[in-house]
């Protein structure tokens, strides 16, 4: 047995306990988890404690409160009965909720009925028990002498009598007791009072009452629950049309409905209806709707009337095979937003106004409906080579006529056909020499074929296709009236006649071999209007996004440069050695001996360029352009002259040395980049001498989602308003 500690012995265990509780005890989750629900128990019984120990002194304070107001009841009416209670409320009435304490256990009435304030006489109640003698009340409720209880009832109806009881009574309706509690005890009940609406009041009461409903007993008579009824069912004034008295339509089987309600009704013929998008149906089960769908994808609209249905590929198309083969050699895998609609149109042999942004694939829209109608004509031989061609398409530069020379031949060539192109800046007596065997399509620039029908070496006795490309160029290089010349040349014996004729050609699709114009622009100016309304008959209109914007793949920045041209030349030159794009670049300037400058800056920055304006010969122009094409050079310096319908393969960036004097010039500069749905930048130098521009040039900008508006731009102030050639000229006056 261990003896009592010594003093030493002591004084180091608490030592030892001291440094223990000194100590920061670390505690495991459990243990944490175990003293959280510890204090969570605690306090959760420390406060049902105290909403007990409230309860507990509240009912003490109510039983306290209702022995006082017994009291001073006793003491007011001058009896109490033997339980305490008073039959009488604190008005003076009788408390029918306290008949027990006036009545024996026998059902015998007390002696010590109590007086009130009306005397003897007993307080009034409802209207069928006033004058009929008292009941018993056993505790459960009336009852007659014999215990039997009594229930409630209509006016004039009672429970069975006993063989003591006095008489029958009939107890109040609960209608009667809400009405009584309201009269009386001024209970509000849970009737809304109808708003009352004043004379002037302009306010719609929308308010109702089901009980104001006079149509409920008549409802199953005009019911029109197809469930109970079938289709066919009463209806007001007969039953529905189309339908027997038997609930089917005649000549029809009965109609039977098993749905359970309207919902799964509904439901049920919602799901009979096709919502398979159009890439997953065939041909045949395209629909209207499907069809709206395939125009919105593809950002097509056209007006007109009688507009036939895009094209979904080319197999599915209506042209013919020889065509799509070659189509299929070429490597066309699937057709752009403007061949889809326009091909079909021209294959209606119908006048198209096409509106399109550059680099859409505009070229083969036409050339492929010109084929097809090139096809219904007889051949080229000694009797009909010298009447001229049977196509002609009209260009307004000479390199965009070459361009659509050569997609054309790869279209022509495996077909038989002759192109030949008569442009500016080559000799006539090469272009005499290549017409020796006659051509069926020939590609030209408005003034050089106006010199060559006027001195009567071309003819155009036959020529029954025209195609107007970029007109909106042609009529701002000034052509309006070459245009004229040319279109007034030709045969009036294969105009189209009225609408009438036409519409019936329509729908018969009968070939005429009536003339057949198109013109396809990127904008729609008021020359080229004028043009539409004096040479095209019945057109259609085939519009793919906006007309006159920018298109969507092309980031657009804008740079501000204050200063002469040393700035602007070390921004260029930043810009090439830094921006990281592949070749081949564009740059644009406004004057051709400004270009001739630009290409030195460019070669300063250590890469090779060249130049395409009009101070060089058309042989010069063709080698610039084919030096940029087949990579010898990797930026070319050009001129407006560049900027409409030149076709470079996969331009990644266009930089405007210069702002252009219009909006539609910069559209279509910026439109050399981004096409074939490829993504490009263009980078614009803009100062203060550009305020002319600056408004549209702003609206370009915001609406592309791909650029970001440049800061000082949306805060100069000739970006806010437009400023007008006169505007800015009375302004330098007043200066």
């Amino acid at each position: 047995m261990a003896g009592p500690l010594s003093v030493d012995e002591i004084l180091a265990k608490q030592k030892a306990e001291k440094e223990a509780a000194s100590k920061p005890k670390f505690l495991s989750k459990a243990d944490r988890a175990k003293l959280a629900l510890e204090k969570r128990q605690a306090e959760v019984q420390s406060q049902q404690g105290k909403e007990e120990a409230e309860r507990q002194q509240r009912i003490e304070f109510e039983r306290a409160a209702e022995e006082e107001r017994r009291k001073a009841d006793a003491a007011r009416y001058g009896a109490q009965n033997g339980d305490g209670r008073g039959s009488y409320d604190r008005y003076g009435r009788q408390d029918y909720g306290r008949l027990d304490s006036r009545y024996n256990n026998n059902g015998n009435a007390r002696s010590n009925v109590p007086t009130g304030p009306r005397g003897n006489a007993p307080p009034s109640g409802p209207r069928g028990m006033r004058d009929s003698p008292a009941l018993p009340y056993n505790g459960n409720g009336y009852s007659n002498g014999n215990g039997t209880p009594l229930t409630p009832g209509k006016a004039g109806s009672s429970s069975t009598p006993g063989p003591n009881s006095p008489g029958d009574v009939a107890l109040p309706t609960d209608t009667e007791l809400i009405a009584l509690k309201a009269r009386y005890l001024g209970q509000k009940t849970d009737q809304k009072k109808p708003r009352l609406r004043k004379q002037n009041d302009k306010k719609v009461v929308f308010d109702w009452n089901e009980n104001d409903d006079t149509t409920i007993n008549e409802r199953d008579s005009w019911s029109t629950d197809v469930k109970s009824k079938g289709p066919g069912g009463a209806m007001f004034g007969g039953r529905l049309a189309g339908f027997d008295e038997g609930g089917k339509r005649r000549g029809q089987q009965e109609f039977k409905d098993n749905h359970a309600d309207a919902l799964e009704r509904r439901r049920a013929g919602k799901g009979s209806n096709d919502d398979r998008h159009w890439s997953e149906k065939p041909l045949e089960e395209m629909k209207d709707r499907d069809w709206r769908i395939f125009r919105e994808d593809f950002a097509i609209a056209a007006r007109g009337g009688n507009i036939p249905v895009p094209l979904r590929s080319w197999r599915e198309s209506n042209i013919p095979y020889n065509i799509l083969d070659v189509i299929e050699e070429i490597g066309y895998k699937e057709p752009s937003p403007i061949q889809r609609q326009a091909i079909p149109i021209g294959m209606q042999n119908r006048d198209l106004i096409g509106i399109a942004k550059t680099g859409s694939g505009k070229t083969a829209a036409f050339v492929i409906p010109m084929l097809d109608y090139i096809g219904h004509l007889p051949p080229f031989d000694d009797e009909n080579r010298h009447k001229g061609p049977y196509a002609l398409i009209m260009a307004p530069t000479r390199e965009l006529a070459q361009q659509i020379e050569q997609e054309a031949l790869r279209f022509a060539k495996p077909m038989g056909y002759n192109c030949v192109s008569i442009v500016g800046g080559r000799s006539v007596e090469e272009q005499q020499f290549n017409l020796r065997n006659g051509a069926e399509i020939i590609i030209a620039t408005p003034g050089r074929l106006k010199d060559m029908i006027d001195k009567s070496m071309l003819v155009m006795s036959q020529c029954r296709y025209v195609v107007m490309d970029e007109a909106d160029r042609m009529v701002d290089l000034g052509f309006e009236l070459d245009l004229n010349f040319i279109l007034d040349a030709m045969p009036a014996t294969f105009v189209k006649p009225d609408d009438a004729e036409i519409n019936n050609a329509l729908k018969t699709g009968e070939w005429q071999g009536w003339r057949v114009t198109t013109l396809f622009s990127a904008t729609m100016p008021a020359a080229v209007e004028r043009l539409t309304r004096k040479y095209l008959r019945k057109p259609a209109t085939v519009t793919i996004g906006n007309a006159g914007e920018a298109v969507d793949t092309v980031e657009q920045r804008v740079e501000f440069i204050h200063g002469g041209e040393d700035k602007r030349k070390a921004r260029l030159i930043e810009i090439l050695r830094t921006i990281g794009l592949p070749p081949p670049i564009i740059v644009f300037v406004n004057q051709k001996k400004t270009a001739d400058m630009v290409v030195r800056y460019v070669q300063q920055a250590g890469l090779s360029g060249t130049t395409l304006h009009s101070g060089k010969t058309q042989e010069q122009r063709e080698s610039s352009l084919q030096a940029l094409r087949d990579g010898n050079v990797s930026v070319l310096v050009a001129t407006d002259l560049a900027g409409r319908g030149i076709d470079v393969p996969d331009v990644s960036l266009v930089i405007n040395w210069q702002m252009s004097g219009t909006i539609e010039q910069y559209v279509h500069r910026i439109g050399r980049t981004g096409r074939a749905g490829k993504n490009g930048l263009a980078i614009t130098f803009i100062s203060n001498d550009d305020d002319e521009v600056m408004y549209d040039l702003r609206v370009e900008v915001e609406k592309s989602k791909m650029s970001k508006m440049n800061p000082e731009l949306a805060r100069h102030e000739a970006a806010r308003t437009k400023v007008t050639r006169e505007m800015k000229r009375k302004r330098d006056d007043d200066e």
